[in-house]
């Protein structure tokens, strides 16, 4: 019987080993296989796994420039207005930058206006309507006085001090009818603006040329008696901020002689209460013109020309210093010339 207790015995190790050793047909041990079926039947369940997400792409490279641009745009937008009311200087260039733009624009519509009528001195008109609104943009307030000293029915020089480029508003507010400015060339380039003073038949002279400019003189002369035209000059030849009056250069009172017509003095009070370019202020204010009696000239000559303007300077400038003292009484007395 020990032979069948060592063949029980053979069995028993093969079964063990048979047991040990056992597969699934698909060659995986019975607890992998199992494994394995369960996640196959959890995944039928779940579905179809997602397939895999591409990397994100990185922002182009403009995109974040935009946004720092845009959000650099918005924060100067904010700041505008802070600096327009702390900041003097900020306030004064945008108020002379939009004053000057503004004249660009009003160029631009006087343009197809004026070329209506072609090169005209009645253009002047319209360049004068054009123009006397400005001054309520900036709460500038102008009174006119004695404009019946104005010559009825014939030509005439006018002689205004020279202070800035609001001289203009002041010019548009008292020109009498038939009256051209004389302006340096230089003018007639500046674009739109240039356009419009020619076609307003203003006169250009080449202050650097004196022959030439002699030549438009006796040329203005002529045509101020054959076209009843009147002539507006500055004296002084440049801008003055002194708060006075530059010495007079004589070529508007040779044309007055040389043509025989008197001179009119007019007189645009100070602005140093309410526009200084030096101190960077340009506020709200009032402004005087006052036209003077016009002085004759008939029977005068090349000689008299030095006198005369000596006197019509120191009747404008006596009448300067009293607007001044009246608009503006605490205002230190201005520099001698």
């Amino acid at each position: 019987m020990p032979g069948c207790h060592g063949n029980g015995a053979g069995r028993g190790a093969g079964r063990a080993a048979g047991a040990a050793g056992a597969h699934w047909p698909s060659g995986l041990p019975i607890s992998d296989a199992a494994s394995a079926a369960a996640a196959a039947a959890a995944g039928e369940r779940e579905g179809p796994a997602p397939p895999p997400q591409p990397p994100p792409r990185p922002a182009p490279p403009g995109a974040m420039e935009v946004t720092v641009g845009t959000a650099a745009l918005a924060l100067a937008l904010l700041l505008l207005p802070v600096l327009y009311e702390r900041s003097g200087s900020f306030r004064f260039f945008c108020k002379m930058g939009f004053y000057n733009g503004w004249i660009l624009l009003l160029a631009l519509v006087a343009i197809p206006l004026c070329a209506l009528r072609g090169r005209d001195v009645e253009n002047m008109k319209i360049i004068r309507g054009l123009m006397q609104h400005v001054k309520h943009l900036y709460g500038i307030r102008m009174a006119v006085r004695g404009a019946q000293h104005f010559p009825p029915r014939q030509p005439y020089v006018v002689v205004s001090n020279h202070q800035s480029s609001l001289d203009l508003l002041g010019m548009m507010e008292v020109l009498p009818d038939r009256c051209v400015p004389i302006a340096k060339r230089e003018l007639l380039y500046m674009g739109a603006v240039g356009v419009a003073c020619w076609l307003g038949g203003i006169i250009f002279i080449d202050r650097k040329r004196t022959h030439d400019a002699i030549s438009v003189m006796a040329e203005a002369a002529h045509t101020m008696l054959s076209q009843d035209v009147r002539v507006w000059v500055f004296p002084e030849g440049t801008r003055n901020h002194s708060g006075s009056m530059l010495p007079f250069k004589r070529g508007a009172f040779h044309l007055a002689v040389q043509a025989q017509v008197p001179v009119v003095p007019i007189v645009i009070s100070s602005y140093q209460h309410f526009y200084s370019k030096r101190e960077r202020r340009f506020t709200a204010g009032q402004c005087v013109i006052q036209v003077l009696p016009p002085l004759p000239t008939r029977g005068l000559g090349p000689a008299d020309v030095p006198a005369l303007t000596e006197r019509v300077r120191a009747a404008m400038l006596e009448a300067f210093e009293a607007l001044s003292a009246e608009l503006h009484p605490t205002a230190p007395p201005p520099a001698p010339q």
